[in-house]
C-alpha cells in the first residue's frame, strides 16, 4: 500500500507539473491571459479522464496536457483551443457529452470539440467509404474553424513522438497515416516545424536502422559543418552589423527524412548528398524600411561577399507560397568551393513559416500581409469544398485526390495579361486551364506557352507564359484524367465526365424503353435483371449507360432472351462466356503472379506466428530476405509483402491500415531472391570482365540479365541477379565498389 501511495504521489506531481509548465507558456505569449478557463478546463478532463491510462503506462490526461502544450508552444494558439486540446478526448473516451461541454465551456470551445470528436478515429475507419467520410469530416471542420485541424496536428504530433508503446502494425498504419497525409497537410498549413518533425517520426518507426544510421552520420560530420557555417558566415556577420541589423543566423541542417528520400530518389550515399547545410538569416528591419526592400538589402550585401548560383535564386518574398511561406533563397559560393543556400527572412516571415496560419494571432494589426495570406489559405479552402461537394464515387481516388492538393513544391506561371498562378510543380497546360475557369478547363484544346504551341499535356516550367485554345463544344474525355494533376483539375474532369454518362444513361434508358415497347414487352424489374444478367451487369444504371455509349447494340437475341428462347447452346455458351469474363475482371486486380506464392513454411512468419498463409513477393520494390517488410492482406487471403519504403506500400499502409500484418523472414535453405544492381563510371578494356567475376566468385550469385551502354567513355550498367538476402546483395555492391573506375554502385 505503502509503495502505491507513493507511485500516487509521484503521478500528482507529474501532472502538477506539466500544467505549470502550459499555465507558463501561455503567461508568457501575447494572447489575453484567462488562466481561469484553461485551468476549470484541465481540472474538468482530469475528472473525466481520472483512471484511465496509456499504453505507455502513464496517467491518460498526460495526453490532453501534452497536446495543449503543443498547441500553445509550438502552434502558438490562444485560450479558446488550448481549452479545446485539454478537453478533445472528453466525449470520446468517457460519459460527458457535447451537450455538457457546451453548458460549462461555451458554444464555440464545444464547436470544435465536436468537430474534434468527428474525427477522433484518425482520418481512415475500417473500410473505404468510412476512410473517406472522416477525411470529408477533417476538410469540413476545416472550413467552419481552421483551429479544429491545428489542434488535430498537435494530436496527432504527440501520437507520433509516443508510437513506441504501439504493436508494430499499428506502428505502420499510424506512420502511414501520417506521411501521406498528415506530413503533407502540416505543410499546406505553414506548419513546418511540424511537418519535419512527423515526416522524421515516421521514418524512425519505420526504418529504425537507417534512421540511426543517418544520425550516426550527421553526429560524426558535425564538427566539419560547424566550422564551415562558422568560416561562411563570419564576413556575413560583420556585414550586416556595419548595416545596423539586429539579426540572428542559424544553421539549418536537413532532416534525416529528407536526407533519406534524396538518397533513395537520387541512388546516391550520404556522403553525396551535399546540401546538408543551410544558412539562415533573421532579421529585424530597421526603422521606416519595408521588411521586402531589406530582404533584398541583404541579398545584395550578400551578392557582394560570395558568388551567387544563377539558377538557384528563389523570390518567395514578391511571389509568396500557396502557404504563405515568404522568404527570399540565394546559393552562394563558399571559399571552401561549396554552394550553400542562404535563406532571409524578417522575424515575423521566420514565424509564419515555422507556425503557418497561427502566426496570424501574433500579428492581429491588420496588415495587409496577413489579409493576402488568408486570402490564400481562403481559396485553397475554396479548392477543398468544390472537390467535396462534388464526391467521388470511389472512396480511394477521393483521398488521392485531396492529396494531390498537398504537394510542397511550386511554380509561378503567368496568364498572357501578366496574372500570377501558383501550380504544383509537374502541372500541366491542362490543370492551368482549369485553373483560370471550369469552363475555360472544360473547352481546353492544347495551349500557347511562351507563344509557342503545345498540347495539353505540356508540363509547365516555373515563368512559362500560358495562354489556353478552346474549342467551342466540351472536348472532355476519359484520358483527361491521366494528364491533369491537380486535384482541382481532375475533380472538374470527373464531374464533366459523370454529367456526360448521366446524359447518356438517360438516352440509354429510352432506348430501352423504345425497344422493349417495339417488341411488346412489358418494362418490369424481372425483365431488366435478366438484360442485365444477359450482359454482364450489376444494376440497370449500368445497362443504360452502355446502352446510350452503343457499347449494348439491342436486337433480335435479346428479345428471344426475354421471351425464354433461350435453352439452345449458343445461348448456354454465351451466358457461359459472360460469366466467366465477368470472374476473370472480378479477380484480376488481386491475383498474384502464381510464381510469386509461397506456402506458409518458406518466406515469411506472421506476428511471431506460422499461421496458414499464402505469400506474395510483389514486383513493384521486389522484396528479399533481410529487408525490411510489411503485408498487406487482399480479399483472397493471399498476403502481400512489401518493403515498407516502397510507394505502394505507402498507400496502403494509409488506406487500409486494419488489414497490414508485421511480418519477419524465415527462410531456411537454398532459396534464392532476384535483386538489381546498378553500376555507373568511366568505361576502360576488361572492367566488364572484372565486374562478371566478382559477382561469380561472391556466394556463387547467378547473373540472370546484364546490360551495358556506353556512350563518350562513361558506362552505365544494370545487372539483374539472384543473391540469398540483403546481405550477400551487400557484400557484392562493397565489392563491386572497389574495382578502379567505378562510380557509384546501387541496389534499386
Amino acid at each position: 500500500m505503502a509503495e502505491e501511495k507513493a507511485f500516487d504521489i509521484v503521478e500528482e506531481k507529474m501532472v502538477e507539473e506539466a500544467f505549470q509548465h502550459l499555465i507558463d507558456s501561455y503567461l508568457s505569449t501575447k494572447h489575453r491571459k484567462k488562466v481561469d478557463i484553461i485551468t476549470k478546463a484541465f481540472n474538468f478532463a482530469r475528472h473525466a479522464h481520472q483512471g484511465g491510462r496509456r499504453l505507455s503506462g502513464e496517467p491518460y490526461i498526460m495526453h490532453p496536457l501534452a497536446v495543449a502544450q503543443i498547441v500553445c508552444s509550438e502552434i502558438g494558439l490562444g485560450s479558446t483551443s488550448i481549452c479545446s486540446a485539454l478537453l478533445h478526448d472528453v466525449v470520446e473516451d468517457t460519459d460527458y457529452t457535447i451537450e455538457d461541454i457546451e453548458n460549462i465551456f461555451g458554444p464555440k470551445i464545444a464547436q470544435i470539440v465536436d468537430g474534434l470528436t468527428k474525427i477522433s478515429g484518425g482520418i481512415f475507419g475500417e473500410r473505404a467509404s468510412a476512410q473517406a467520410e472522416n477525411f470529408k469530416k477533417l476538410l469540413l471542420t476545416m472550413n467552419d474553424d481552421i483551429r479544429v485541424i491545428l489542434i488535430k496536428m498537435a494530436d496527432r504530433l504527440h501520437n507520433m513522438r509516443t508510437l513506441g508503446a504501439q504493436p508494430a502494425n499499428k506502428r505502420y498504419k499510424i506512420s502511414g497515416e501520417t506521411l501521406y497525409i498528415y506530413a503533407p497537410l502540416a505543410n499546406r498549413l505553414g506548419l513546418n516545424a511540424i511537418k519535419s518533425e512527423l515526416e522524421n517520426l515516421s521514418f524512425k518507426y519505420e526504418h529504425p536502422d537507417e534512421y540511426k544510421a543517418i544520425e550516426k552520420k550527421l553526429q560524426a560530420t558535425e564538427s566539419e559543418r560547424n566550422t564551415v557555417f562558422q568560416e561562411f558566415t563570419a564576413p556575413i556577420r560583420k556585414q550586416l552589423e556595419q548595416m545596423g541589423f539586429n539579426y540572428e543566423i542559424k544553421a539549418r541542417i536537413k532532416s534525416p527524412y529528407s536526407i533519406w528520400s534524396k538518397m533513395q530518389t537520387k541512388h546516391i550515399p550520404f556522403e553525396e548528398v551535399y546540401d546538408i547545410l543551410a544558412v539562415r538569416i533573421i532579421f529585424e528591419p530597421r526603422a521606416n524600411i519595408d521588411e521586402r526592400n531589406e530582404c533584398f538589402n541583404i541579398y545584395v550585401a550578400l551578392t557582394q561577399i560570395y558568388s551567387s548560383h544563377p539558377d538557384r535564386f528563389r523570390d518567395w518574398v514578391n511571389h509568396p507560397k500557396a502557404n504563405g511561406y515568404k522568404a527570399l533563397h540565394v546559393t552562394l559560393m563558399s571559399n571552401m568551393g561549396e554552394w550553400i543556400e542562404v535563406q532571409i527572412r524578417s522575424q515575423k516571415m521566420d514565424d509564419i513559416a515555422e507556425k503557418g496560419f497561427a502566426a496570424h494571432w501574433k500579428y492581429k494589426e491588420g496588415e495587409a500581409t496577413d489579409e493576402e495570406r488568408d486570402n490564400e489559405l481562403d481559396k485553397w479552402l475554396v479548392t477543398i469544398k468544390e472537390i467535396l461537394d462534388d464526391p467521388q464515387p470511389d472512396a480511394m481516388d477521393f483521398l488521392d485526390t485531396i492529396k494531390l492538393n498537398l504537394y510542397a513544391s511550386e511554380i509561378l506561371v503567368f496568364t498572357p495579361k501578366g496574372e500570377i498562378k501558383i501550380l504544383p510543380t509537374g502541372a500541366t497546360a491542362l490543370d492551368f486551364a482549369f485553373s483560370i475557369h471550369t469552363v475555360v478547363g472544360t473547352h481546353c484544346m492544347g495551349a500557347k506557352v511562351n507563344h509557342r504551341l503545345v498540347p495539353m499535356t505540356y508540363r509547365l516550367q516555373g515563368g512559362d507564359q500560358v495562354e489556353i485554345l478552346t474549342s467551342f463544344k466540351p472536348t472532355v474525355t476519359d484520358e483527361w484524367l491521366n494528364i491533369a494533376t491537380t486535384a482541382k483539375a481532375k475533380a472538374k474532369i470527373l464531374a464533366a465526365i459523370r454529367k456526360r454518362e448521366r446524359l447518356q444513361q438517360r438516352e440509354g434508358e429510352e432506348m430501352l424503353d423504345e425497344f422493349l415497347a417495339k417488341c411488346g414487352i412489358i418494362k418490369d424489374t424481372p425483365n431488366i435483371d435478366k438484360l442485365c444478367h444477359l450482359h454482364s451487369f450489376a444494376k440497370a444504371e449500368e445497362l443504360y449507360l452502355a446502352i446510350g455509349q452503343k457499347k449494348v447494340v439491342l436486337g433480335n437475341m435479346d428479345e428471344s432472351y426475354l421471351r425464354g428462347k433461350d435453352n439452345n447452346s449458343t445461348w448456354k455458351r454465351l451466358l457461359s462466356f459472360g460469366r466467366k469474363k465477368q470472374k476473370e475482371a472480378d479477380n484480376k486486380s488481386e491475383k498474384p503472379d502464381k510464381e510469386a506464392v509461397y506456402d506458409k513454411k518458406k518466406p515469411l512468419v506472421i506476428n511471431d506466428t506460422n499461421i496458414d498463409a499464402k505469400f506474395c513477393l510483389d514486383t513493384c520494390c521486389n522484396p528479399i530476405p533481410g529487408d525490411l517488410v510489411m503485408a498487406y492482406q487482399a480479399n483472397d487471403g493471399i498476403f502481400h509483402v512489401h518493403k515498407l519504403q516502397c510507394p505502394a506500400a505507402l498507400r496502403l499502409k494509409a488506406n487500409s491500415g486494419n488489414r497490414l500484418f508485421a511480418v519477419k523472414w524465415d527462410v531456411k535453405g537454398e532459396k534464392q531472391f532476384a535483386v538489381t544492381i546498378k553500376l555507373d563510371g568511366f568505361d576502360r578494356i576488361g572492367i566488364l570482365n572484372q565486374i562478371t567475376q566478382v559477382i561469380s566468385q561472391l556466394f556463387n550469385a547467378n547473373i540472370r540479365k546484364l546490360t551495358v551502354e556506353t556512350i563518350d567513355g562513361v558506362f552505365d550498367c544494370t545487372i539483374v541477379l539472384y543473391v540469398h538476402n540483403t546481405k550477400e546483395a551487400q557484400t557484392i555492391i562493397k565489392d563491386l565498389k572497389k574495382i578502379p573506375n567505378i562510380k557509384n554502385v546501387v541496389r534499386i
